[in-house]
Parts: C-alpha cells; structure tokens; sequence
C-alpha cells in the first residue's frame, strides 16, 4: 500500500447561482461544500518543511468560494462540483483526485444533509 495525503476543507458556505426550478433560478442558493484532495506525499515532512512540499489549503478554499464564478448560473449542482475539481486540477499538477460534497441548504430541514458527492481522478 502507497501512501497517500489528503487535503481537505470542510463545511465552506458559499451563494452560487444554481437549480432547474423556477423558484431556484435568478438568484444564488445557499450551498455548503467540502473538498478532499490527493496527493502524492513526500517521504517525510521535516519541521522546517515549506509550504510548497504540500498544497496550499486556502486554494481549495478559493475554488469553492471565489473561484466560482459569480454571474454563470449552474443548473445542476454536480457542475459546480465538476467546475471546482477542474479548477484544482488546473492549479497543481500534483493532485491525484478530488472529492466534492455539495450539500443544497435552502432544502435542508431538521438538519439533514440533502446533495451530492463527486469523486474525480485526474485524467490523462
């Protein structure tokens, strides 16, 4: 068994103009998302290690945040996870796959969690 890093942000809530429904469309929805992301890692991680040995974690932030682009309206939300992973794709030859939790919270009731998961590995 090889092993394996995982980055992760979690629980990031963000507006994005999203839905099929007419009562969805025209206006952002609230959307609550979590990234994983591999890497290969190093052989060790030393105290003094710099950033640049791993990922930046505010990047996977960005891209499900302000990387986003605010004026495209999504109708689905697995678009919005498919834009995220191949922004974070784009950004770092080094991840391997990505995992995107969509959770839609104005559906939400009682506190569950209503949406999707992508998991995406790194074509070609």
């Amino acid at each position: 068994m090889s092993d394996s890093l995982i980055l992760e942000v979690a629980n990031i809530e963000t507006d994005v103009l999203t839905g099929i429904y007419s009562e969805e469309t025209g206006r952002p929805q609230p959307l609550r998302i979590s990234i994983q992301a591999w890497l290969t890692p190093r052989d060790g991680y030393s105290p003094d290690c710099p950033l640049s040995a791993s990922k930046n974690y505010m990047d996977l932030k960005f891209a499900a945040s302000d990387g986003l682009p605010k004026h495209v309206h999504f109708k689905l939300i697995e678009a919005v996870a498919d834009h995220i992973c191949e922004t974070l794709f784009l950004q770092d030859a080094r991840i391997e796959r990505i995992a995107v939790k969509i959770v839609k919270l104005a559906i939400s009731e009682n506190g569950e969690e209503i949406g999707i998961t992508l998991t995406r590995e790194r074509r070609g």
